[in-house]
């Protein structure tokens, strides 16, 4: 055949354009094109893991910057004993009943006192233990409570002081609230005085019980913004007695915190507020661990 020009160039024209088509073709099959695609702004679109052009793999995440709660008070136990019972005066021939507290013997509990409204102190030291477990247990340390009102009645003051024993306990710290003459206003920490009769011995833990007892007292005080008892103490808060077998029978640093005087007005108007309460197991609190970190 005579060659034609023109035909050529339009075989020439389609070759290129079937080329074309196919490149088009490759590249929507995966193939890489020769540029990368851009976004509105009319730049290379940034990896939504790095936010850097043309990132195609994520890095690795930063580490953390938070830092986990403090706890200073962890690998310590505490035992908190709420005084009395709320079930006791269901139970008198069992609380009754006498016990051995080394020196001598003692009723294995009792009822407690009350507001004149009747408000108990078995409920107010219950009320208390828990708020200060749950500000111990934040901070690390491992709390055990005597009882829970979770029993009819008791424990005895005997129990009460094996329960801290056997738990090896850095501190004990036995709730409670006063039943004293009106006008005797303000909290006070009873210590263990140096007793030694039968099973009772406390020559160990006189000292380091003393310093639990003012380091409670000077934070309770802060805590609280009430003053130390005008009717016993000297005006420091503190109380020594030989006649309690929860101090007695002890073996470990352990203090009792009497937080007011129920039978008095102004002081029962402290005692029955759930604002204040707070704050009180917030000195408790405080003070055990100032004196736990020494």
């Amino acid at each position: 055949m005579p060659y034609d020009h023109r035909n050529t160039a339009r075989r020439t024209l389609a070759l290129a354009l079937a080329a074309t088509g196919c490149c088009a073709v490759l590249a929507g099959c995966g193939a890489s094109p020769a540029s990368p695609p851009t976004g509105k702004s009319g730049q290379s679109p940034q990896s939504p893991e790095t936010g850097h052009v043309g990132a195609t793999q994520s890095r690795p995440p930063l580490a953390s910057t938070s830092h986990p709660p403090a706890r200073p008070l962890a690998g310590r136990t505490v035992v908190i004993d709420p005084g009395h019972n709320p079930g006791n005066f269901r139970h008198s021939a069992e609380i009754n009943q006498q016990v051995n507290i080394g020196t001598n013997r003692k009723e294995c509990d009792t009822t407690g006192t009350s507001t004149n409204a009747g408000y108990t102190e078995a409920s107010f030291t219950l009320d208390v233990s828990h708020r200060l477990r749950d500000l111990l247990t934040a901070r690390g340390a491992t709390v055990v409570l005597t009882h829970d009102a979770e029993r009819p009645w008791g424990p005895c003051i005997d129990e009460r002081a094996r329960i801290g024993n056997e738990a090896r306990a850095d501190a004990v710290v036995s709730v409670h609230a006063d039943g004293s003459a009106v006008g005797h206003r303000g909290f006070h920490v009873i210590l263990p005085a140096s007793v030694r009769g039968g099973s009772a011995d406390t020559a160990k833990i006189v000292g380091p019980s003393r310093e639990l007892g003012e380091r409670i007292a000077d934070r309770f005080a802060r805590a609280t913004g009430t003053e130390p008892a005008n009717y016993l103490g000297g005006g420091t808060g503190l109380d020594v007695r030989d006649d309690l077998g929860g101090l007695n029978l002890s073996t470990v640093p352990k203090v009792f915190v009497e937080c007011g005087n129920m039978r008095d007005p102004k002081d029962a108007t402290l005692l029955t507020s759930a604002t204040w309460r707070q704050k009180a197991a917030q000195g408790i609190a405080d003070g055990i661990a100032t004196y736990l970190k020494g």
